[in-house]
C-alpha cells in the first residue's frame, strides 16, 4: 500500500513506518495517503525539504533515507499496455460484486505513463528512497511458459535509471500481492509447489536485468495479508474460502491459507538462494522480506490472556518469520494445527538456514487487545476459531478503544506503537 515511508538507520532496512492503514485496496486511497503525507510538507507556500534546509540542520544521520512506497497494481495503471499480460487482480476485479464500487487498476494513477512527473516531486520534497514493486505479469506474462516481456523490462530500466538519477535509491518489491492469471489458471498459483520454480525464475530475471543497479530486494509484501484475504476471508484473489469465515464458491479457509503460505516461505527461500550464490557477491547488494505487523495486547492482565497475545502473534507474525529465521513453524501453530501444518523436509530446513534474511521490513498500521479462548469461554469472532489460534481480537476494552482515533474515517484507529519485541525466540 502506497503511504509516507520513513527508512531508518538499520543496516540495509525498507522498514515502514506507517501511522494510516489503507483496509481496502484501491489506487484512490492509495493516493490519499500519500496526498496527506505530501500535504504536510507543503503546508505552507515556501518549499519545505525533507533533509532541512542544509546537511548540518538535519536532526537526523546522514544515513537515514526518507521514502515513499506504492505497488504495482495500485499505481501503474497500463493492466494491458506494452505486452503486459493478465494478474489476478486484473481478473479479479473485473468480475462483478469483487469491488463495492466496481472501480478497478486499468489506469489507478497512471504511474506507468505519469512516472517522470512522480520522480520529480519526490525530488522536490527530498524524498531519497523509494519502494515500488515490478510487475510479474509485465516482465513475464505467462510466467516461465512464456517468454519475458522485452517492453516490461525496457519500462523498468528507464524507471530505475530515472529514480538513480534523482538521488532516489530503489527498493524493489518483487511481489506486492499480484501474481500472472496464467499461473492461477494453471496450476492454482500458490496452493501448488509447481509455483515455487516459477517465482525463482521470475526473481532470477529480475537479479540479472536489474540487480546491477537495485541495491535493496524485498520478495514479497505483507504474504501473510496475501494468504489470509486470498484464501481465508476470500476478499482477496483467489477468492477462496469456506464457512464461516467468508462466502466464496470453492476453497478452504481452515488449510488452503497453510498450504499458500508454506509455497511462499520456500519460493522466498528459492529467491535469496539464487541471489545469494549468484549476484549478491557481484552486485552488492540485500534482500529481505516485508511483513504485516500488528501489535496484540492481552485484554486482561491473566495469564491465559497473555499467552493469547503471543499466540496470536505466532498466528500471524511468526507464521512466516520463524521458518524463515529458525527453519520451522511456531510451536504454538504446530501444537493446535497438528497435521494441517505442512511440514519442512530435511532439505527445505536446509535451505531455509542457509538463506536467512539481510533484513525484515515491517508494515505496522493498528494494535488489538487479545482475549483467550482456550481456556475461557469466547463468542464467534474475528480469532476465536482454531485456524487463526484460539485469541479472539477487539479493537475495544470496556467500551472504549485501544489508541486514538485517525485522521481519516477509516476502519482501523491508530494506536502507540510499544517498544516490545514482535520475535524473540531462541
Amino acid at each position: 500500500m502506497g503511504a509516507c515511508q520513513l527508512v531508518g538507520p538499520m543496516p540495509a532496512t525498507d522498514v515502514a513506518s506507517k501511522s494510516i492503514v489503507m483496509e481496502n485496496l484501491s489506487a484512490l486511497h492509495a493516493v490519499l495517503v500519500v496526498e496527506m503525507c505530501f500535504s504536510i510538507l507543503i503546508e505552507s507556500c515556501n518549499h519545505i525539504s525533507l533533509k532541512g534546509s542544509s546537511a548540518s540542520s538535519s536532526p537526523f544521520p546522514s544515513n537515514f533515507l526518507f521514502g515513499t512506497a506504492s505497488s504495482s497494481y495500485q499505481f501503474e495503471g497500463a493492466f494491458l499496455t506494452d505486452g503486459k499480460g493478465l494478474n489476478n487482480w486484473d481478473v479479479f476485479t473485473h468480475k462483478p460484486g469483487h469491488i463495492s464500487d466496481g472501480t478497478n487498476g486499468d489506469i489507478a494513477v497512471d504511474q506507468y505513463h505519469l512516472y517522470l512527473e512522480d520522480l520529480d516531486l519526490m525530488s522536490y520534497i527530498g524524498v531519497d528512497s523509494y519502494r515500488f514493486s515490478i510487475a510479474w505479469a509485465r516482465v513475464l506474462p505467462k510466467g516461465r511458459f512464456g517468454k519475458v516481456n522485452r517492453a516490461g523490462i525496457d519500462h523498468y530500466n528507464k524507471f530505475i535509471d530515472a529514480l538513480l538519477s534523482r538521488g532516489i535509491q530503489p527498493f524493489v518489491t518483487l511481489s506486492h500481492y499480484d501474481i500472472p492469471q496464467e499461473l492461477e489458471d494453471r496450476y492454482g498459483a500458490w496452493l501448488s509447489p509447481k509455483v515455487q520454480e516459477d517465482f525463482k525464475y521470475y526473481a532470477n530475471t529480475c537479479f540479472k536485468l536489474f540487480g546491477d543497479r537495485v541495491k535493496y530486494w524485498v520478495t514479497f509484501n505483507e504474504p501473510n495479508v496475501v494468504v489470509i484475504r486470498g484464501y481465508r476471508s476470500g476478499i482477496y484473489p483467489p477468492s477462496r474460502c469456506s464457512s464461516p469465515f467468508g462466502n466464496c464458491t470453492s476453497g478452504n479457509s481452515e488449510k488452503e491459507p497453510f498450504i499458500a503460505a508454506h509455497n511462499i516461505i520456500l519460493s522466498h527461500a528459492a529467491a535469496v538462494n539464487i541471489y545469494r550464490t549468484q549476484y549478491q557477491k557481484k552486485q552488492g547488494g540485500s534482500i529481505g522480506m516485508i511483513m504485516n505487523a500488528v501489535w496484540y495486547e492481552p485484554i486482561s492482565n491473566s495469564l491465559e490472556d497473555k499467552l493469547a497475545a503471543e499466540r496470536a502473534q505466532s498466528f500471524y507474525l511468526n507464521w512466516f518469520l520463524d521458518p524463515i529465521v529458525h527453519g520451522k513453524y511456531p510451536a504454538e501453530m504446530r501444537e493446535i494445527l497438528g497435521a494441517d501444518l505442512p511440514i519442512f523436509s530435511e532439505s527445505d530446513v536446509e535451505m531455509l538456514r542457509k538463506n536467512r534474511l539481510d533484513f525484515i521490513g515491517i508494515n505496522h498500521y493498528t494494535s488489538f487487545y487479545i482475549k483467550d479462548c482456550i481456556f475461557s469461554e469466547c463468542e464467534p469472532g474475528p480469532g476465536a476459531s482454531r485456524t487463526e489460534g484460539f485469541a479472539l481480537r477487539t479493537a475495544e476494552k470496556d467500551g472504549v478503544f485501544l489508541g486514538e482515533p485517525g485522521l481519516v474515517r477509516l476502519r482501523f484507529r491508530i494506536s502507540p506503537m510499544k517498544n516490545y519485541s514482535m520475535m524473540s525466540r531462541e
